[in-house]
């Protein structure tokens, strides 16, 4: 089902609905800050776990400060526990709160964990950046769409750590890509079984850049639960365009989760 796909568009879109959709969805493109759902994986296994306390606190270092999206930047506090770091990083993608994160949680440990979820080609490279030198790695992550949206069809709510996922990306503010054109409420943050008829729910994790614009998460339907992924890497200047191509796949998906 590839609809929406248009050969004279600008760049690659990649789009993955396992065993329903899979166009370029092993192709390794950029990600932007969807990378963070990396990190995030992580912080949730370990509070799970009880490897991690949610109420411990992380002081925000200089080092960890970067612009770009987020609000630890204009606010005051510089001690927030980690469960607030995380929601920070959920709901406005907070670059600041990222860098703390990976600090005090450490790469390493966050590319083990993913490895442990199946994860292949998409990794974090680096911390946020700004700017970022030729001397640091291109970019801050990268992956693929279809282990992105394997990883989200498997956040199902039976294990806590996928519970505490999913409640993270419920917050999330930004629904400009992928459930832009469909009929949902960007606030309802309670997991539903099915979604009324004409509307679907979701929780979702955006990334934008210079040639970026990503979008993953789970979608839920009048008659279907779906892990998706969305990812569009093109030129410079072409985002417009880029925010488009995700949109027309959103509403391939969302007619999949059963919206008319």
């Amino acid at each position: 089902m590839t609809g929406f796909e248009r050969d004279a568009a600008p760049g690659v879109l990649a789009v993955s609905v396992p065993g329903l959709i899979a166009l370029h969805e092993d192709t390794e493109l950029t990600l932007a800050s969807v990378g963070k759902l990396l990190l995030l994986a992580a912080v949730a296994r370990g509070i799970a776990a009880g490897g991690l306390d949610p109420a411990e606190v992380v002081e925000i270092e200089e080092d960890d400060r970067c612009g770009g999206s987020g609000l630890l930047g204009v606010l005051s506090g510089r001690r927030w526990p980690i469960g607030d770091l995380a929601v920070l990083v959920a709901s406005v993608s907070d670059n600041t709160a990222t860098n703390a994160l990976l600090r005090r949680i450490g790469l390493d440990r966050v590319a083990e964990n993913a490895a442990g979820l199946g994860f292949v080609r998409t990794r974090i490279l680096d911390r946020i950046r700004e700017p970022r030198l030729p001397s640091h790695p291109p970019t801050f992550a990268v992956g693929t769409a279809g282990e992105l949206a394997r990883f989200a069809a498997g956040l199902d709510g039976r294990e806590e750590w996928t519970r505490i996922m999913l409640g993270w990306m419920a917050c999330n503010g930004d629904r400009s890509l992928v459930p832009a054109l469909l009929a949902h409420e960007a606030e309802d943050r309670e997991v539903p079984a099915s979604a009324p008829r004409g509307r679907v729910w979701v929780a979702n994790k955006t990334g934008t850049d210079t040639g970026v614009r990503a979008d993953v998460g789970v979608m839920i339907g009048p008659e279907r639960r779906l892990g998706y992924a969305v990812l569009v890497n093109g030129p410079a200047g072409a985002e417009h365009a880029l925010v488009g191509r995700a949109r027309e796949a959103g509403l391939a998906i969302g007619r999949l989760a059963g919206l008319a």
